[in-house]
């Protein structure tokens, strides 16, 4: 049994705006048509295996040129750190936009097979699609087997596809409360603790003032599974080429019917995240929290340099008092496209830069690592954040991390399935459709899709 994908649309998970649409087709070259082992199964076990390591230091000793595309703003310190260490290599950091902007020009040069950097940045939920289309290069061939235990079990899991590694992780985003406490202490508001205290501070905070919203939400898919996932629901589930699909479970109406009295009373900013609007909005108090990943303070420090010492961090609200559970939103790896013309270089740049020490240099900057040792180091737990009043936010972060709640699957086609949540789900910020019935849809249409990949599909 084959598999092929044909895409027309695609996005990015974490940081999307509902309102960018995409401005071309995804058309990689040839049919691809894909063996079952592009699903997950072993038997492209081999295709990296008996390889010899890359001797790292004479290639970074010969030098060369990278392109490397990238959203991520503590990379800009590691390029310069990089460069430093090895002056015989240049390196050419892009960023080509976040959101619908990076995939769509990622896609549109590997469709066009010219311009395709030598590393680009993909987000987990999107990368085993990459493989699937196998426009990233299993990166064993280098020797990336020898990092086994250096990373996180559930960042590391998101870079494999059966035995093939395809990435190496950046980050991790296991989810927290960010919140304005200057907001929340002005208004003399509490801080919530449960999804259903966080509908009662909208509403207080509204009364308060007017232009003051608890978060901004104009649809966002990365947000919508991640707290599905939180709350327990699996509607995604995936053995091999067999898929369920199904958004009827007692969870997600939970999670919909909760969420619906925020957009029906219009307790939520319509702002789009990752917009100018957005980042003062954060800024200037009218946003007065953000639920999300683990990564997210050094976009604070960059994006949001004027609240500093305004904001706090707290552990993500639960459906049921008392608990702890939490999920993951976000997180990437850097990954070597198959048409790099520069691999082993390339290679050898994300090595150091998310296993050697490009990592406590993101650390240094409030990146969120992926690997165990900074985990779990006392100096990492215990960094005060002067963006957060001193606060040790890494505490909680790591706390997060050990509740994910476990269980948890994205669909071999992701990218495509987020691409299509405005036209879905997202129509319950515009128009009279209920969440209930926009998660309805999309299920229906990524049924339907999948089926036409040639995978079995059941709801």
């Amino acid at each position: 049994m084959s598999i092929s994908l044909d895409h027309t649309r695609t996005s990015r998970d974490a940081r999307p705006s509902r309102r960018n649409k995409l401005g071309g087709a995804l058309a990689l070259t040839g049919a691809l048509t894909l063996v079952l082992a592009a699903c997950g199964s072993d038997d492209d076990s081999d295709s990296g295996e008996g390889s010899d390591a890359v001797d790292l230091e004479s290639v970074l000793e010969e030098g060369g040129s990278l392109t490397v595309w990238a959203w991520e703003p503590t990379l800009e310190q590691v390029v310069e750190d990089f460069e430093a260490e090895y002056p015989e290599v240049d390196v050419d950091l892009a960023n080509v936009g976040t959101g619908d902007e990076h995939y769509t020009a990622l896609n549109n040069a590997i469709s066009a097979g010219s311009g395709v950097p030598d590393v680009a940045q993909i987000e987990y939920f999107a990368l085993p699609e990459y493989a699937l289309q196998e426009s990233v290069t299993d990166l064993r061939e280098f020797g990336a087997e020898e990092l086994d235990g250096t990373y996180t079990p559930g960042p590391w899991g998101s870079v494999h596809q059966g035995e093939a590694i395809y990435g190496l992780p950046m980050d991790s985003g296991p989810m927290a409360l960010f919140y304005n406490q200057e907001v929340f202490d002005t208004h003399g508001v509490d801080v919530p603790t449960t999804w259903d205290e966080f509908v009662d501070a909208a509403r207080a905070l509204q009364a308060a003032d007017p232009d003051v919203y608890i978060a901004s939400d104009t649809g966002d898919a990365g947000f919508t599974t991640s707290i599905l996932w939180q709350a327990g629901a699996q509607p995604y589930q995936v053995d091999g080429t067999d898929l369920t699909i199904d958004f009827g479970s007692a969870e997600v109406t939970r999670y919909a019917e909760t969420w619906q009295q925020l957009i029906d009373e219009g307790l939520v900013a319509e702002i789009s995240g990752w917009t100018d609007e957005w980042y003062q909005g954060l800024a200037d108090g009218t946003i007065a929290t953000l639920a999300t990943g683990a990564w997210m303070p050094a976009n604070f420090e960059s994006g949001v340099s004027a609240a500093s010492g305004d904001w706090r961090v707290a552990p993500l609200p639960q459906w049921d008092e008392g608990a702890s559970a939490s999920a993951e939103n976000g997180g990437s790896s850097l990954a070597v496209p198959e048409a790099s013309g520069n691999k082993e270089l390339a290679y050898a740049f994300i090595e150091y830069a998310n296993a050697g020490d490009g990592v406590q240099t993101r650390i240094d900057q409030g990146a969120f690592p992926a690997t165990s040792e900074h985990l779990e180091s006392e100096e990492f737990l215990n960094t005060e954040f002067e963006y957060f009043g001193g606060q040790q936010a890494n505490q909680i972060f790591a706390e997060s991390a050990a509740n994910v709640v476990e269980g948890w699957s994205y669909l071999p086609f992701q990218v495509y399935a987020n691409s299509i949540f405005n036209d879905t789900v997202g129509q319950a910020y515009v128009s009279g459709t209920s969440l209930l019935e926009g998660l309805q849809a999309w299920q229906d249409a990524t049924v339907t899709y999948g089926t036409d990949q040639g995978f079995t599909v059941n709801q």
